[in-house]
């Protein structure tokens, strides 16, 4: 059986223990690393990045693994304990890539990097450094804007002179269905509705950060709004 297993760190008592949270696609196990068959699953949907960008909703996101030995497997690293448990209440029961998505504990203390040379190189991403870190800035109103994966994403920076049809465009290139859309007035933001949780989990990844020229990179995120 395999997993994909997604390390996150936890605080779990007063003290300086730190323990970490696994997210797993998988069935719902009473071990330390869940299992699950997700055979079907492969590097190019599940990617360092991919599982950056998503987990990056609910935390700084410092390291990303992939098991080598277990390519649907992977380990997070986040910030701090209060983003892992953010990420873990949010995500736990989701689906990407067509699986379930579970959150539990892990055994593991820290995301090790790999020395070079070695095969498992293009696994193991060191994120710490990224500029796309959301929680960064100390006050910065991403704090006030989390919420749980929803149909409904929020768009912002968007290009100047952009109109919703390519806006839909770009959402649905990947398979999926836009039901709703609304500009905001000053049209730098916008809402975006699609057919599914699932499809609107996969346009964030697909699109947050995507390039609309102009200086402008796409902004999403999780919206508790409806159109």
């Amino acid at each position: 059986m395999s997993s994909l297993s997604l390390l996150c760190p936890l605080i779990t008592d007063t003290t300086t223990v730190q323990r970490w949270a696994v997210c797993t696609p998988s069935v719902l196990s009473s071990a330390p690393l869940l299992s699950s068959a997700l055979r079907s699953l492969s590097l190019k949907m599940v990617t360092p990045q991919s599982l950056f960008t998503l987990f990056g909703v609910y935390g700084d996101v410092q390291r990303v693994k992939i098991l080598y030995n277990k390519k649907d497997s992977a380990l997070i690293q986040l910030a701090d304990g209060n983003q892992a448990q953010l990420a873990m209440s949010h995500l736990n029961g989701q689906k990407i890539f067509g699986k379930v998505m579970r959150v539990t504990l892990s055994k593991h203390q820290t995301v090790a990097l790999p020395r070079e040379g070695l095969d498992d190189q293009l696994l193991t991403k060191d994120f710490s450094g990224s500029p796309l870190h959301r929680f960064k800035k100390p006050g910065s109103k991403n704090f006030q804007n989390i919420f749980p994966p929803s149909t409904t994403l929020h768009l912002s920076n968007v290009r100047e002179n952009i109109g919703e049809d390519e806006l839909r465009e770009l959402f649905t290139n990947g398979g999926g269905t836009v039901k709703a859309f609304k500009f905001f007035q000053d049209r730098k933001m916008a809402l975006l509705q699609m057919s599914s949780v699932e499809e609107a989990i996969q346009g964030l990844i697909d699109l947050h950060n995507y390039d609309m020229g102009g200086n402008h990179h796409l902004k999403v995120s999780f919206s508790k709004s409806t159109i």
